[in-house]
Order: C-alpha cells, then structure tokens, then sequence
C-alpha cells in the first residue's frame, strides 16, 4: 500500500485523513461538501453524488470514486451506476437530463472552458433548469479538487467495497457536517 507523502498522523484514509490532519481547514470542507451534495437544490442527493463519483472516477481518484460511487448506489438503489456511466455513459441507465449534466461534469474535469454554449444548450433542452447546470458544474469543479487534495498527498484508499458501503451508508443517512 502507498504511503502518504507526509506524516498524517492518522491511519484513516483519503480525505479523513487530511480533515483530521489539519481540522482548521475541515470546516469549510465540510461544509463545501455538504452544501453541494445535501444542501437544498433541485437535484437529488443521488444524482450529485453520482455526478462526484463520476468525476472522481475520470480522475482515477480511487477514494473518492469508490466512497462517493457507494453513496450514489446507496441513494439510487443501483449498485451498478456507476460502472454503467463510466463504461458507456449513452448507454447508462439514466434519463437524458441527467446524462446531459453528467457530460457537462465531464467537460468541467477536462478544463473550465471544455463547457461549450452547446453542452449547455444538450442540457436544457434535456430539461436541466439553470440550477441543476450550475450545480453540476460546480459539484464537478468541487470534485476535481477534493480529487487532487486527496492523491496529491497520496492518501490511503481502502481494497474493500465493503469499507465504501460502510461510510455510504453513514454519508447518506448523516451527511457531511
């Protein structure tokens, strides 16, 4: 296993263990994370956390995918979503909105400017409201953060799915504050 690149102090993984190293900054990531995925808004806590998971997953962030992929599949119902969006998002079993805002997701992880007039317009002619398209924007731009945050210090991520269906099951019944 990897070890991190300094001295965490902890032997959590991922993002819980950077939130424990410096708890000064937890706070407000905390509350990034909980104003994105639980805060009030149009989209369903499942669909912003399946918008996280996908991105982490086109970030190869393997804690982030697999604790946010878990949380998705907790919220949706489907332990296979994920998977399915990443191998063949047109083929996915999603409804078009949310294809459309999940390609929007995609464009945001390649760089701010790949969201083109025409992603957007996909987007609300599959019937995004402007809300839901700001939110996976930034849900994305967010992710692509945390990602970087969470490999550039070379966390630990656990092997075992059952670890990412245990936190799932915490995130999605209490949240992220």
């Amino acid at each position: 296993m990897p070890v991190p690149h300094i001295d965490l102090g902890s032997e959590l993984p991922g993002l819980p263990a950077l939130l424990a190293y410096r708890p000064e900054t937890a706070g407000p990531l905390r509350a990034l994370a909980e104003a994105l995925l639980r805060g009030p808004g149009l989209l369903s806590t499942g669909e912003r956390e399946l918008i996280a998971a996908y991105v982490s997953e086109l970030n190869a962030c393997g804690f982030c995918a697999g604790s946010h992929g878990a949380c998705a599949a907790e919220l949706l119902g489907d332990d296979s979503v994920l998977g399915q969006v990443t191998a063949d998002l047109d083929a996915a079993p999603v409804t078009p909105r949310l294809r459309a805002l999940l390609r929007l997701a995609e464009a945001v992880q390649r760089g701010g400017t790949a969201v083109t007039p025409e992603l957007v317009a996909d987007a609300k002619t599959a019937g995004a409201a402007d809300q839901e398209i700001h939110d996976a924007i930034l849900i994305a731009a967010a992710f692509c953060m945390y990602n970087r945050y969470v490999d550039g210090l070379a966390t630990t991520a656990p092997a075992d799915p059952g670890v990412y269906a245990m936190m799932a099951r915490g995130l999605a019944t209490g949240g992220y504050a």
